[in-house]
């Protein structure tokens, strides 16, 4: 007999905004007066929750020390200009001279404290007096603010990938650097061909630089490989590169042994011979097999390890994607070959290097955000922004890695919201930088002034905004400590040297 029970089991949806102060309805028609008002407005709200993260992670402690400065100083200093740029790139505008949308814009003039920002002609002559040396400096400012970052959000990654890709950037004009490559979209069009390291785990870029429009050579991508090992967190104790047909080489090969790093790297022109009895299959149905063989390719200094994954044609590959790498076409399969100095079967090291498949999307990502802008005909000057862009784009991951860990760490506290804060730690971090910028950036604002002091006012009926203050809360309790981002380490920070600051690291 089966009885009927009055259980309510439905969760009950909670508005995330503050209902203190009921709304009531508006009325506007073509009738409607319109006039001023005395505040200061911003649509940039989210800003706020920016400043305390900078001031959080030490951001001008660290700019200070791994900075070079070019010759030339302006009047608001180095650290103005640059952060100047940041915000720029950070609220979504890819050029310089889009200022001019923001020069007078409440909130951004307060953060700087002046009425009004500098003209944009400033920013462009700063932009003109960056050079390669800036570039690669600013790459230190990234890996130490990576460093602090991960200790806030107490991340430990003994292991991670870095995921290795170039793609291409059409000009327009007669820059410098300008050649005519490889450029799918835009056939015979010059373009440059940046090169990016993302790290997987985390979806950070790692390293990377501006290029000129050809394809990369083995020597460059050994000298890109020797220069990992610098910017690594203290925690790393294993890296695992994965790069596609346009990187493998005996010089990148030999690079990455020498540096002890592990590799995946796609085959482009060597031709292996397999053993026809070593094909295997992971199950009894499958089609697709592999296979392996020790080769040394003409000219290489040793034999390396070959994987295989052939592929019955008129059929994709394992998860549906588009088949990469083709090569020794017979009438049967379709074959991807790589070589590695992983220890694992090979359709292990085929599965881990398929993962590599996002640093497609992360570099899309990173064109959106302003790669794609060339806003000089200097290479040089163009080196630099690449690298200005794209510690923005760290910020935005690390402003979005650092909201998700005050989410858990709230869940935690609170046990009944546990559901609902892992709901809402999952949006925050799976959403792209564009989403990420409507939930903490893009929320309207009023400064209002009182004895001296300055607030910042939202709106009580902007669902927002509760998870704005939420976040900011937690950020403000993180910074009510010193140096909270050295709280009892269990690894040590690589920067530190190089700032003389010292730190006891507690054994883990």
């Amino acid at each position: 007999m089966v009885k009927e029970r009055g259980k309510d089991i439905s969760i009950d949806r909670v508005n995330q905004a503050e209902d203190e102060c009921p709304a009531e309805a508006s009325r506007i028609g073509p009738s409607t007066p319109y006039g001023y008002c005395s505040e200061r407005l911003s649509p940039f709200g989210g800003l706020l929750g920016l400043v305390k993260f900078m001031d959080l992670v030490g951001f001008k402690e660290i700019f200070d020390g791994f900075y070079k400065p070019p010759s030339r100083t302006p009047k608001l200093g180095h650290y103005e200009m640059v952060y100047g740029l940041i915000l720029l790139l950070f609220i979504g505008f890819n050029r310089v001279w889009h200022f001019v949308y923001i020069r007078l814009d409440a909130m951004l003039c307060s953060i700087f404290k002046v009425i009004r920002l500098p003209y944009v002609t400033t920013f462009w002559r700063y932009v003109n007096s960056l050079g390669i040396n800036q570039g690669q400096s600013l790459l230190m400012v990234m890996s130490a603010l990576r460093e602090r970052v991960w200790h806030l959000c107490k991340l430990c990654y003994e292991i991670i990938h870095i995921d290795i890709d170039t793609t291409v950037e059409t000009i327009y004009g007669s820059q410098q650097g300008g050649r005519k490559g490889h450029n799918t979209q835009h056939r015979g069009k010059k373009g440059f061909r940046p090169v990016l390291c993302f790290i997987s785990e985390t979806r950070e870029y790692f390293t990377g630089k501006l290029r000129r429009g050809e394809t990369m050579g083995g020597e460059e991508v050994s000298a890109l490989i020797r220069t990992l090992k610098r910017y690594l967190p203290g925690c790393v104790k294993e890296v695992i590169l994965r790069g596609d047909g346009e990187f493998i080489s005996w010089e990148s090969v030999e690079a990455a042994l020498e540096e002890g790093y592990g590799f995946i790297f796609g085959n482009k022109a060597c031709h292996p011979s397999f053993d026809p009895s070593g094909w295997y299959k992971v199950k009894k149905r499958d089609r697709i097999e592999y296979n392996e063989c020790l080769y040394q390719p003409m000219g290489w200094g040793r034999a390396c390890r070959f994987v295989v994954m052939r592929i019955p044609k008129g059929e994709s590959s394992e998860k549906g994607g588009p088949v990469q790498l083709e090569l020794m076409e017979d009438t049967k399969y379709k074959y991807r070959i790589f070589v590695t100095n992983l220890t694992k079967r090979a359709h292990r090291v085929i599965s881990e290097y398929d993962k590599r498949a996002d640093a497609e999307n992360l570099i899309g990502e990173a064109k959106r955000e302003g790669l794609a802008a060339i806003p000089s005909s200097k290479f040089a000057n163009n080196y630099a922004y690449f690298q200005i862009v794209m510690l923005s784009y760290n910020i935005w991951r690390s402003f979005k890695m650092l909201a998700t860990h005050g989410l858990l760490e709230r869940g935690q506290q609170d046990q009944e919201g546990t559901a609902q804060t892992k709901s809402a730690t999952k949006e925050v971090m799976d959403n792209t930088i564009r989403i990420a910028r409507l939930k903490l950036l893009f929320i309207a604002a009023k400064i209002t002034g009182h004895s001296n002091t300055n607030e910042v006012k939202y709106s009580h009926h902007d669902s927002r905004v509760g998870g704005l203050f939420r976040f900011m809360s937690y950020l403000d309790k993180c910074r009510h400590q010193i140096r909270p981002w050295l709280d009892r380490p269990k690894w040590p920070c690589r920067h530190l040297a190089a700032l003389s600051l010292r730190l006891t690291v507690v054994p883990g």
